[in-house]
């Protein structure tokens, strides 16, 4: 494989800095889900951990390099899920935390970003004017700026995931993972490439925020005006150059899927795993339910990857899909 910005040692590396809260999460075969979707299913599952995503891998990394440098404050941007594990992970280093967040992103994840007690600066405007006011923030304060997906540890610390992943004794044959800014793709995707190359990496994206999808396909950065997706986490319109050439070199495709099958993607997940999840970690199965012969007869692993979700939303979205019988 040619070579990305990440590096296998310091990916092994990073898991003795992680909160083990944070690591070794559920991989478990979820045979209830497989009649619906006619292929062997193991969730790998990253919302039973105190900030219910798998972001804090990153911000761990992140946090632990600061703190030993001295640093007193960070900014970074985030939809949500990012906002509350840096939180955490600067709360238990004393780091000063200022999240900047669309005034329009989920109530529930702006009030744990609060009482995890980081400052909470919101914009109006979509995520990437919130990435816009970070750095401004980050420039006029003179501290670090976190970038997702773009900051290398937030990739390395994702990647942790795929090593527990070829660590496991079990074998697979495809692994699905939620693309938003490309993190946990890019992360998940060269430890799979580099120790387990011949398991598929597909990447799968709403077809409502389609920009990396688009780049990856297009093998150059294409950005959209707009998104327009239930899937708050993975609603970014403008991918980073550095992280879309990482994603050319792990991923063997990339997908996209209709706002339909994310929900009844819940929904499975509801019904069949007793899963509580938000829109984008039902995107793995989202994409089995729109293409089953692609993945008929195959073990597939879906990373199950945030349930930070406004509930109220929640039983809207659920109670409207269909429900797919065992």
């Amino acid at each position: 494989m040619q070579e990305t910005r990440l590096d296998t040692d310091r990916i092994r590396a990073a898991r003795r800095v992680i909160d083990p809260v944070f690591l070794d999460t559920p991989l478990y075969r979820c045979e209830a889900l497989e009649p619906g979707l006619g292929c062997t299913v193991s969730i790998k599952l990253e919302t039973a951990n105190p900030v219910r995503s798998f972001k804090a891998r990153g911000t761990e990394v992140v946090a632990t390099l600061l703190a030993d440098n001295g640093a007193q404050a960070v900014v970074c941007a985030s939809a949500g899920n990012l906002g509350q594990a840096l939180a955490w992970s600067g709360r238990g280093r004393g780091l000063d935390v200022t999240v900047v967040a669309s005034r329009f992103a989920t109530v529930a994840k702006l009030d744990r970003i609060r009482a995890l007690g980081a400052g909470l600066e919101l914009v109006d405007g979509d995520h990437e004017m919130a990435r816009e006011r970070a750095a401004a923030v980050a420039r006029y304060a003179g501290i670090r700026l976190v970038e997702d997906s773009l900051d290398i540890e937030t990739c390395e610390g994702a990647a942790t995931i795929g090593l527990e992943l070829v660590d496991t004794a079990t074998s697979f044959d495809i692994v699905l993972l939620a693309l938003g800014g490309g993190a946990l793709a890019t992360g998940v995707g060269h430890v799979v490439k580099a120790l387990a190359p011949e398991v598929e990496v597909i990447c799968v994206q709403p077809l409502g925020a389609p920009a990396l999808t688009h780049s990856w396909r297009q093998r150059r950065v294409v950005t959209t005006d707009s998104t327009d997706t239930i899937a708050d986490g993975v609603a970014g319109r403008r991918p980073i150059p550095a992280v879309l050439d990482d994603l050319l070199l792990v991923a063997d495709d990339a997908v996209l899927v209709q706002e339909a099958s994310i929900i009844a993607g819940m929904r499975m997940l509801l019904d069949h795993a007793g899963l509580v999840v938000e829109p984008s970690a039902a995107l793995g199965i989202a994409a089995i339910l729109e293409d089953r012969d692609r993945f008929a007869g195959r073990h597939v692993v879906t990373i199950v990857c945030g349930s930070n979700v406004d509930v109220d939303l929640y039983h809207q979205w659920v109670s409207a899909a269909p429900i797919h019988g065992s």
